[in-house]
């Protein structure tokens, strides 16, 4: 897709305003808590801070883009049967950080899930049922290979 817009403006606000991509979220602005995460050629990026004309030649993936057609990602499919997203703000951005180290390593350690993370503002509460839902869509996806 090709966007035709001011070239200074933040990823984030093209995504949301002009292709009305609402599942990254604004948050802080300031590339600390995670919620604006995309993956711009398979890599987790914060979106709110990015000029859209440093993309050129990118791939962007939202979290709408995690799903096959009507076939949820695996990710979103373990963190929807466990519940795992608690009020979901954030839970975008945890979803593409994880899906990004999933891609790269299907079967990741807790401490490789827990570092892959640390870009998102994962609740203290939240960590040890995030980090089982990553580990489950990982087994998930190596099934469905």
């Amino acid at each position: 897709m090709h966007v035709v817009t001011d070239g200074t403006k933040p990823l984030l606000s093209v995504l949301r305003d002009e292709l009305g991509l609402r599942g990254s979220r604004v948050g802080c602005g300031t590339e600390q808590c995670g919620a604006c995460m995309v993956l711009i050629d398979g890599e987790p990026a914060y979106s709110c801070a990015r000029a859209i004309d440093s993309l050129a030649g990118s791939t962007v993936t939202t979290v709408e883009g995690l799903s096959a057609n009507v076939r949820l990602h695996p990710l979103q499919q373990a963190f929807l049967d466990e519940q795992a997203g608690q009020c979901g703000y954030c839970l975008s951005g945890i979803l593409m950080s994880a899906a990004a180290l999933l891609n790269r390593n299907p079967r990741p350690s807790r401490s490789e899930i827990a570092a892959a993370l640390r870009s998102s503002s994962v609740p203290l509460r939240m960590h040890n049922r995030v980090c089982g839902r990553v580990a489950r869509a990982g087994a998930l996806m190596g099934t469905s290979a």
